[in-house]
């Protein structure tokens, strides 16, 4: 993705079945719980660029001594930060007692991080502020060990105000900016009533079942209890990832199949998924239960999951990017009027590259074809030089456009910083025949579009190539989302803003009118979230419209190169992604309520002038 954003959290979970000296039996280490924590965290690092914690909870203390811990830090490289300051913990113990690394249990006693349950979260903030206290886990603490809480998440609330009234909670300033705040007091509140209800033995099950109903939005979400037991649960539509592995020694949950797998060398079928509605609820004494705590409802995984968010190691997400290039070959071959000899294709670093591997599969099949078309049409008319050169033509490629990591805009100043952030992407000179070639670039998505026309397209066009072809494996991006992904803003999106000038090119742009005050009135009503109004304002419009403006849009002032733009369509997405529909960011079809509400709060701000969220 050219345009950063930021997306959503990473969630890591274990359980040890086994005791302590039995990992330091079978692996040499009483660490193996906490190192495999680390790795699970380091695998989905991805997910989380603004902080990273950790919580653990050490079973059958003695009383008076501590059994839940909690670590988080805000520094550039959080997760290493957590585990130098654990291992820093534990050099000073064996600095003066190298033998105490074979005492399980006197490790244990005194290493404050070594428990049988661990948690692990990487933030990838869509709301407050970068620093560690808004960094996940979150604990509330009691002096009744079953009442203790750690809670972290991957998610979003749209209805954290709603939350707190009914809890008859009047939120700080610090609350107000954390959903995880809202969420922690209700699950909170339920715990501890089961627990007077039954003490020592409160009903997870229950209690989720209870509370997951009342959060509008999409989750995957971790807790621990000070007494022992641990839980994962998923959202009744699936929204965000969740996955998870369970053998005699461990019990584990991450947000990505392929970071378990890699963490402790499984195959792809021992690694389940959690269904929505499901949960993972882990007992004090280590039995396990997958149960339906809600009735699933329509499954609605994220579509941007498999596109861009997780990790392409795992063998379904690389197929299906395969797929989504794949699935626009056929259409880049009409626009350059089947044309290959004269165009190279590259892709826009580094997230794209998969689906153009699908891309080149597509334009690779079709020369195939029309090789053994030609070839058969000869008959036994060709010379050996003829043959040879048909069999040996090629698609051509190249990294054409490379992202300088090193290069940082310091400069603030508008016309110094449109200067420098050209110099963001570079060049690989020399590799288009200027004139002649049509150069054809694949990104993972277009979203605001700023970076396409700041940088890449102007050092594209450096290299003078006859035409300037932009892919995008995701389809238009309409709508704001509310469900773990910092895309709030309607303005945000250039797929809205191009929608809005054709609109004006029409002579028509008394529509946004029309539909800004319908969006106020069902505000007053209080119905804001019965429809998406904004849907309305695409009816207008062509998608090939849309397109053809966008295109004129990131085309820098000045440039006589024509730029064309492809976006990838509906049905291809679904066709690639079959088990993830969750398209409201290009549909507006949300899964839950609560997104109506944000899409037409968004577009109200727009038309208002205000540079706010949608929720």
């Amino acid at each position: 993705m050219s345009d950063p954003i930021k997306h959503e959290c990473g969630l890591a979970f274990i359980r040890l079945r086994k005791s302590f000296s039995h990992y330091q039996q079978e692996y040499g280490t009483v660490m193996w719980g906490l190192n495999k924590l680390y790795l699970l965290m380091e695998k989905q690092h991805n997910r989380g660029q603004d902080g990273a914690g950790i919580a653990t909870v050490k079973l059958h203390v003695e009383p008076g001594y501590p059994y839940m811990q909690r670590l988080r830090s805000a520094e550039p490289q959080a997760i290493a930060s957590l585990f130098k300051t654990i291992a820093a913990e534990v050099n000073e113990l064996t600095k003066y007692n190298p033998d105490i690394t074979k005492h399980a249990g006197l490790m244990k006693g005194h290493v404050r991080f070594l428990g049988e349950l661990l948690m692990g979260h990487l933030r990838y903030g869509t709301q407050g502020k970068n620093n560690a206290d808004f960094c996940h886990p979150f604990i509330k603490r009691h002096t009744i060990p079953a009442r203790n809480l750690a809670l972290a998440g991957n998610f979003n609330l749209v209805n954290t105000e709603e939350l707190f009234e009914k809890l008859n909670i009047t939120p700080g300033p610090f609350q107000k900016q954390s959903d995880l705040a809202a969420m922690m007091e209700v699950v909170h509140k339920y715990l501890v009533e089961a627990d007077i209800a039954n003490p020592g033995r409160a009903d997870i099950k229950k209690v989720l079942s209870e509370v997951i109903p009342m959060f509008d939005g999409g989750f995957t979400v971790g807790g621990l209890t000070g007494d022992g037991n641990g839980f994962v649960f998923r959202d009744a539509h699936g929204i965000r990832p969740c996955y998870y592995y369970i053998n005699d020694e461990v019990i584990v949950a991450a947000s990505e199949r392929a970071a378990i797998r890699t963490t402790f060398n499984v195959g792809e079928n021992e690694v389940q998924e959690l269904m929505p509605g499901h949960a993972i609820i882990v007992k004090e004494n280590g039995d396990c239960e997958i149960a339906q705590v809600v009735e699933p409802k329509e499954r609605r995984a994220c579509s941007f999951e498999r596109i861009y968010f997780s990790r392409g190691s795992d063998e379904k997400i690389y197929k299906e990017r395969k797929a989504l290039g794949y699935n626009l070959s056929q259409r880049v071959l009409e626009a350059i009027d089947f044309d290959l000899k004269n165009t190279i294709f590259s892709y826009i670093p580094n997230t794209a590259e998969t689906a153009f591997f699908g891309l080149l599969k597509g334009m690779q099949m079709y020369l195939n074809r029309i090789k053994v078309e030609r070839i058969l049409s000869w008959g036994k008319d060709y010379e050996e030089e003829k043959l040879n050169e048909m069999i040996n033509r090629r698609i051509r490629f190249g990294k054409i456009a490379i992202k300088d990591v090193k290069m940082r805009t310091f400069i603030t100043e508008d016309a110094s910083r449109n200067e420098m952030v050209q110099h963001v992407y570079d060049i690989t000179y020399g590799t288009v025949r200027p004139g002649i070639d049509t150069l054809v670039v694949i990104d993972d998505s277009i979203v605001r579009g700023t970076t396409l026309k700041q940088s890449i397209i102007r050092m594209l066009s450096r290299l003078q190539p006859k035409k300037i072809l932009i892919l995008s494996s995701a389809p238009q991006i309409r709508y704001p989302d509310c469900y773990g992904i910092d895309m709030s803003k309607m303005g945000d999106f250039i797929a809205f803003n191009a929608a809005v000038e054709v609109m004006k090119d029409k002579g028509r742009e008394h529509i946004l009118n029309e539909l800004w005050q319908k969006c106020k009135l069902l505000k007053e009503q209080n119905l804001l979230h019965t429809e998406n109004v904004v849907r309305q304002l695409y009816k207008d419009s062509t998608i090939e419209e849309i397109t053809n403006k966008v295109a004129e849009m990131i085309t820098p002032t000045g440039l006589d190169i024509p730029v064309q733009v492809i976006f990838q369509s509906i049905e291809d997405l679904h066709k690639s992604c079959p088990n993830n529909l969750g398209d409201w960011y290009f549909t507006g079809n949300y899964p839950t309520a609560g997104g109506n509400r944000v899409v037409n709060q968004a577009f109200m701000n727009y038309m208002e002038g205000k540079n706010e969220r949608g929720y």
